[in-house]
């Protein structure tokens, strides 16, 4: 025993190395098998890993629930499906446009198949267009033709008509709207009508207040993975993730929230249809974008709250990933800029002045937008669909018009209360007000007979 000692202690740090080398080897081999499971399980997609997928999905998103469950879904997936749906309500502003032309387009490079849920029967419901369909489904195939127009790739896009859909698969939608109803209360419905732009405490009718549960099922009803819509559209699609716990489902639709674009003017959080000078429209002449955006509230050296910095950080600069301003050598001579924090320095500093940034930002805007106004020039049946559609806001502002007329009294005074009509006294008789109605409508009517394939000199709606 005492001889096959010093044998023992001579050979142990050659058994040290071989135990060393072992134990190594093994724990390398979970690491490799790990990352070759990875790499088989996410193939490159369009030429992006799987880590390049998610950065460039996630960045269209002010908010994604979660990011976890996003960036599982394109390990698992490599072909998702996306959806947002929209009312075909008439004009289309440059957020539902051109931003969203830019976020979808992301999306289909990631190898997500994108649908567009036309929501035709939700814009009846909502009382759009004075609730006629056809004139709903005109506006449309308006929107399709303005999205093909601006540039955004159709090749993984599916415009789905939601009565022609619905209508189809009946049985398999209203069991979902009808169940997804059972498991709600009012209360909780009632407070997702700010996805239709109503407020909770406004008198909602019986329809509106199927909306939310109908919107809640399409998610399903479309095999979505991503809710791609407006932040304002939060509310349902956390319904449809609280939907997904009360079934016991385990994967749920991820929400890639995109921001809402504010007003134009000071005080406006958020673009709106019904005011003309909120935002520019996709149909907006060159005269139009440069007299709104002079107009628009940009304070010096403020870049919080800003709507001209927020559309050149998320419009100008997405679409061409850089800034050309556009400045007399007196005022420090022209610069690119292609970061925006370099833009937002110099603002703030001063360097940048809103005089200056304004012209620029207008250029940029034209730039985007000349092929569509280019597209419904030249295109026989685009044209022939925007005098349609232009049409149809003729009619709206005559009913609005009509409802404002002033109600008189037997003495022939209306009330204190009336709104006024055009520039007509405060204690003008009902037979003064329709014939300044009747005016109005010869006016429009004769500028409404000038819109054709050539007239791009204004905007039309």
């Amino acid at each position: 025993m005492a001889d096959a000692q010093p044998a023992a202690v001579e050979n142990a740090p050659e058994q040290l190395a071989k135990d060393m080398e072992i134990k190594a080897q093994v724990s390398e081999q979970p690491a490799a098998a790990a990352a070759a499971a990875a790499a088989e399980e996410a193939p490159l997609v369009n030429g992006l890993t799987l880590d390049e997928r998610f950065q460039l999905c996630r960045s269209i998103g002010e908010e994604c629930v979660t990011e976890a469950e996003l960036r599982e879904l394109l390990r698992r997936k490599p072909n998702p499906v996306a959806y947002d749906g929209f009312e075909p309500s008439g004009r289309m502003h440059i957020a539902q446009g051109v931003l969203k032309a830019i976020n979808v387009n992301k999306l289909t490079k990631c190898g997500v198949t994108f649908k567009f849920w036309v929501a035709d029967w939700f814009a009846q419901l909502n009382n759009k267009m004075g609730g006629d369909l056809k004139k709903i489904q005109t506006v449309g195939r308006y929107m399709v033709e303005v999205w093909k127009a601006v540039g955004m790739d159709l090749t993984n896009v599916q415009f789905i008509n939601s009565s022609e859909e619905i209508n189809s698969r009946a049985d398999e939608y209203w069991t979902l709207v009808m169940d997804i109803g059972r498991r709600n209360n009012l209360k909780r419905i009632i407070r997702c009508s700010q996805i239709m732009g109503r407020g909770e405490s406004e008198d909602l009718t019986a329809a509106q207040i199927m909306y939310p549960l109908m919107q809640c099922a399409d998610i399903f009803f479309l095999k979505a993975d991503i809710c791609q819509l407006g932040m304002d559209q939060r509310k349902v699609n956390m319904l449809a993730r609280e939907y997904c716990d009360d079934i016991k489902r385990k994967l749920k639709p991820i929400i890639l929230s995109h921001r809402m674009m504010p007003g134009l003017l000071e005080g406006q959080e958020k673009m709106s249809k019904s005011d003309p000078n909120s935002a520019i429209f996709m149909e907006d002449s060159e005269g139009d974008v440069n007299v709104k955006i002079k107009k628009a509230f940009c304070p010096p050296q403020v870049t919080e709250g800003n709507p001209c910095i927020e559309y050149i950080e998320h419009i100008v600069f997405p679409w061409f990933s850089k800034f050309e301003l556009n400045r007399s050598e007196a005022n420090g001579g022209s610069k690119t800029y292609t970061d925006m924090a370099e833009l937002k320095a110099d603002y703030t500093s001063g360097a940048l002045h809103p005089a200056d940034l304004k012209p620029s930002l207008s250029k940029s805007l034209n730039a985007i937008l000349e092929p569509v106004r280019q597209h419904f020039a030249n295109n026989k049946e685009a044209a022939a669909l925007l005098k349609q559609v232009c049409s149809y806001k003729v009619m709206q502002q005559q009913q609005q018009q009509q409802q404002q007329l002033l109600i008189c009294r037997p003495d022939g005074c209306e009330s204190e209360s009336s709104p006024r009509v055009g520039q007509l006294p405060l204690r003008a008789t009902g037979q003064l007000a329709q014939q300044h109605l009747w005016q109005q409508q010869r006016q429009q009517q004769q500028q409404l007979s000038q819109i054709g394939p050539s007239s791009q000199q204004g905007s039309c709606c």
